[in-house]
């Protein structure tokens, strides 16, 4: 049974249990969307990633579990389980995974 996770209601939740991998794609689900910002949760499959863009808000990227391999102005860095990446705003980013990977994404705008 999905969760509501934009209602009032408190509740305690595994953010890395809050999307599930699959075959040759990105999963996304999103937790909070509200005028101030967003928080994304994905999963990508290994050799899956996000094309070079950018965003008018700064952005971080936590990872939850794996490896994967952020761009920004085109320089590689390389992200792993435990450790997040902050993703300037209007800089060209993109992201690509060495392994499944499943990361949180958090946006303020």
């Amino acid at each position: 049974m999905a969760e509501d996770l934009t209602s009032n209601v408190v509740q305690v939740s595994t953010i890395k249990d809050m999307a599930g991998y699959q075959e040759h794609s990105v999963v996304s689900r999103e937790i909070i969307r509200k005028p101030s910002g967003t928080m994304t949760v994905f999963a990508f499959d290994k050799d899956e990633g996000l094309s070079e863009h950018t965003a008018p808000f700064d952005a971080a990227v936590c990872l939850l579990e794996g490896e994967a391999e952020v761009r920004i102005d085109g320089k590689p860095y390389s992200v792993k389980e435990g450790e997040m990446i902050i993703m300037p705003a209007n800089r060209p980013h993109a992201l690509k995974s060495t392994t499944r990977f499943k990361m949180l994404l958090v946006m303020i705008k």
